[in-house]
């Protein structure tokens, strides 16, 4: 039988200097460790030889010669890596999938405060953003070090964040919406993240977002408000719900701890588990209808299949009906009540109970997927993740 991967986009806003080329340096660093490998059970290597090993060189300037690599000004990138399981079940009753891709789009910061120069690059703005409409999560990043800078004063440079965030996205929403057909197929949770947190040693995920709220929650409502005017389906838009602690390193004169991150090993989990787990709960409060459960469906058996694997469920991938116009059939048919039920369950005691099942069995992506959830559920324990309830 042949073997998929399931594929999820994550989209990296940040302004300039705000460390986006150094946290994928870290990322695909950690991710190609043995010992990453061996706790997650998957490979991960870039789909572009060429960019894995600029960001491996990257990885190994930061952390043998105390080297921080090179911004992408003015450039958008896009990354594709391919995480493939190291043990592989022939069984008959084993999914049909062997991996995770991760697709990770790289936002240009300068566009943020700066205008286009002109028609061309106005053109080039809105075509990478529609790049990003494919992403399932979206993280924006707030630069710790200018959390730092402004102590006494952190409001104005969050209010200023936000606010240029918001501006940079507005023509590129208006030139969408020009249409007047919201989009169906849109990043549906928009996350922050604290970005070189290691300078902001005392702070936990409680405390950034304390901080954003108290100081930006006027701006960050009106990124809500603008996102909402381009989206199909508005209750199934997390914007600000969800809160993270990033530090690719800890950074010193001369030297780069690579191995003192934060956060960093939570992507992968964020952008494969995260979504899953954010749609079922939208599927069980009914917030999913018509085109929008069609659209983050994708495939609907496809995802389907994903959450059936998750839940132990794996005889059912093969009975599952393909693409979905309501939810009533979404939910009936291809989601079931019985394994919604078994995903939102699926935490604490259960969830290492049937990482430990899976791995027992050999059910390789099952225990990948399971151990992301529960490094989800230590991020929280540790203090550097805060996830929405809704």
């Amino acid at each position: 039988m042949s073997k998929r991967v399931l594929e999820q986009h994550i989209a990296v806003f940040g302004e300039s200097g705000s460390g986006k080329s150094v946290l994928i340096s870290s990322f695909y660093g950690l991710m190609r460790e043995k010992r990453t490998q061996e706790r997650t059970r998957l490979d991960v290597v870039a789909d572009d030889p060429g960019q894995g090993d600029k960001l491996y060189q990257n990885y190994l300037g930061m952390s043998r010669d105390g080297r921080v690599p090179q911004a992408n000004r003015f450039s958008s990138v896009h990354y594709s890596f391919t995480a493939r399981l190291k043990h592989r079940s022939e069984s008959k009753k084993s999914s049909d999938y062997d991996g995770i891709r991760l697709v990770w789009h790289d936002y240009p910061g300068e566009w943020f405060h700066e205008s286009p120069s002109g028609p061309e690059e106005a053109q080039r703005r809105a075509e990478t953003f529609r790049a990003l409409l494919a992403s399932d999560v979206a993280i924006i990043l707030v630069d710790g070090e200018e959390v730092k800078r402004n102590a006494g004063h952190e409001g104005e440079y969050l209010k200023l964040l936000f606010t240029n965030v918001r501006n940079g996205l507005l023509p590129i929403v208006e030139d969408l919406t020009d249409s007047g057909k919201p989009l169906a197929r849109f990043p549906r949770i928009w996350m922050f993240a604290l970005s070189k947190s290691d300078v902001l040693p005392d702070f936990d995920a409680a405390d950034f977002r304390d901080l954003v709220i108290l100081y930006a929650a006027h701006e960050v409502g009106q990124l809500r408000d603008l996102l909402g005017r381009v989206v199909l389906g508005r209750e199934a838009l997390s914007v600000g719900e969800d809160f993270v602690l990033l530090s690719s390193a800890n950074f010193s004169p001369g030297v780069i701890e690579v191995s003192e991150r934060v956060g960093v090993d939570l992507i992968m989990p964020i952008a494969s588990v995260l979504p899953l787990e954010r749609f079922v709960r939208w599927a069980e409060a009914r917030n999913l209808r018509g085109k929008v459960a069609e659209a983050l469906l994708g495939q609907a058996s496809a995802i389907a299949g994903v959450v059936a694997v998750l839940v132990g469920l794996i005889g059912r991938v093969a009975k599952l009906p393909g693409r979905v116009g309501a939810i009533a059939a979404l939910i009936s048919s291809v989601i079931s009540k019985e394994m919604i039920d078994k995903a939102v369950n699926l935490a604490g005691d259960k969830l290492r109970q049937a990482n430990a099942e899976a791995v027992s069995k050999g059910d390789y992506l099952r225990a990948a997927l399971t151990q992301f959830g529960i490094d989800l559920e230590e991020g929280e324990g540790r203090n550097v993740l805060l996830r929405s309830r809704r």
